[in-house]
């Protein structure tokens, strides 16, 4: 790391300067429930008055915007989920005229329709403000050159990146994913100091690096800026040790605004302090949608508080964590990372397993590198998961069943289910480019 560009590192565990931090980063708690109150309170009006689906949705639960007096009462008011968005494809949930919508972003709608999301000229800009946000906490700064190689088009997470970057006073290097040889080519020649990417896309140009025989350690960057999927405090030790630079989270969803909705903050690594200013949260019981409180894990709610073109009114995320107080920027809570989501959970002979429990455990064998896939089949009248993982290119061939056998051991140990490891050869794994997929599911289905 260059000494011009290191005070990130020195001042890991120390108060971030106040003079960097936005308003809305320094409000008390107090001060910030105001300004919760009004932005909620002018949302459910918005959307009431212009949604015809939450006008309807209020109805049919017996409330009205004016019903909502504190922030507590936001619980009374009905949920919305990803199926309300594809049952009013393309532009039903929008609460502008089309000629007040400046963008339009979709999911890939691979299970289904694809959910369309839409933003006026100011939401973009709130959005590139939060982004911005999220990038300086992160340790990024005005000057600094950024190397975005989230995917670009209607993904939100590569333009959402780049107009952040952008108002942050980066150069952005837009590269977005995929030609690998060529990320490292331009990482090496381009010297960027920030990289925004997934964290499996992460280490597959980590591996190609090494397979170009540089050290990913003598690189330019110095902060890497991981999200789009859950990912394990192992990994986050993986490519801290691998590449010599500080890996923090950031969470965010297109349903809600994109990329920049929490943040980690370089400070304290230690969950994403939520942007409540613009993004109120909650936790509920995923089975009975009680509102759990501080500290409890459940689903995490979302509801905007500034979005013109597409307000969402306490949206099931789906993803897992809890809400903490905040540490970095006292005023805002804390989520812990989503290591997690409800519907990414395998129930395997009535026992629950998450992507990311197996990652770890992978990543603390001997010999194994991070790249694995997972595979659900049926035998017998019982589901049955096979793990396949790559050795890394130094594990001796008479390594790899016996760390087979330490990953069967230690998920029986920690979680209480059995499944089949398999090392396989280094680079026989699917890569991914953008979202990782780690399971695929080809149980026998029986009887509707």
């Amino acid at each position: 790391m260059t000494a011009a560009s290191s005070d990130t590192t020195r001042r890991l565990g120390q108060a971030p300067d106040p003079a960097l931090l936005d308003p809305a980063e320094r409000l008390s708690v107090d001060e910030l429930r105001v300004l919760q109150l009004e932005r909620l309170q002018w949302t459910l009006r918005h959307a009431y008055a212009n949604v015809p689906h939450y006008r309807a949705a209020f109805d049919a639960a017996g409330v009205r915007p004016e019903d909502c007096r504190e922030l507590a009462d936001l619980a009374r008011f009905p949920m919305t989920g990803k199926a309300d968005l594809r049952e009013n494809y393309p532009f039903g949930m929008f609460a502008v005229p089309q000629d007040q919508v400046r963008r339009v972003h979709a999911s890939s709608g691979t299970t289904g329709r694809p959910t369309v999301v839409g933003y006026t000229e100011r939401d973009i800009d709130t959005w590139a403000t939060v982004m911005a946000r999220s990038i300086r906490s992160a340790g990024g700064r005005s000057g600094d050159k950024l190397h975005n190689a989230y995917g670009y088009g209607l993904f939100t997470g590569g333009l959402g990146a780049h107009y952040g970057a952008e108002k942050l006073g980066c150069t952005v290097i837009p590269v977005s994913g995929g030609m690998t040889p060529r990320q490292v080519q331009l990482i090496t020649d381009f010297r960027p100091r920030v990289i925004m990417v997934t964290p499996s896309y992460m280490l597959t140009v980590i591996d190609e690096f090494e397979k170009q025989g540089l050290d990913p350690r003598s690189s330019s960057l110095e902060i890497g800026i991981f999200g789009a999927e859950p990912w394990s405090e192992q990994m986050r030790r993986e490519m801290e040790e691998r590449l010599d630079i500080q890996a923090v989270d950031i969470y965010g969803l297109s349903e809600v605004m994109g990329p920049g909705v929490a943040q980690e903050c370089v400070e304290t690594k230690d969950g994403l302090h939520v942007w409540e200013d613009h993004f109120y949260p909650e936790v509920i019981d995923p089975d009975t949608g009680e509102v759990l409180p501080e500290g409890e894990r459940g689903e995490l709610v979302l509801t905007s508080l500034s979005r013109e073109a597409m307000p969402v009114i306490r949206y099931r995320t789906r993803d897992l964590t809890r809400l903490l107080p905040g540490t970095a920027r006292p005023g805002m809570r804390r989520m812990e990372k989503i290591t997690g989501r409800t519907d990414d959970m395998i129930i395997l002979r009535g026992v629950n397993l998450f992507p990311t429990q197996i990652e770890e455990i992978v990543l603390r064998t001997a010999g194994l590198s991070p790249h694995f896939g997972l595979e659900l089949t049926t035998s017998g009248r019982l589901d049955h998961l096979a793990v396949r993982v790559e050795a890394r290119p130094d594990c001796p061939p008479e390594r790899r069943d016996p760390a087979a056998r330490e990953v069967e051991m230690a998920v029986k140990d920690t979680v209480g289910v059995r499944v089949e490891v398999a090392v396989v050869d280094p680079g026989t794994l699917a890569r991914s480019m953008g979202k990782l997929q780690r399971i695929t599911d080809r149980r026998q289905r029986t009887g509707s």
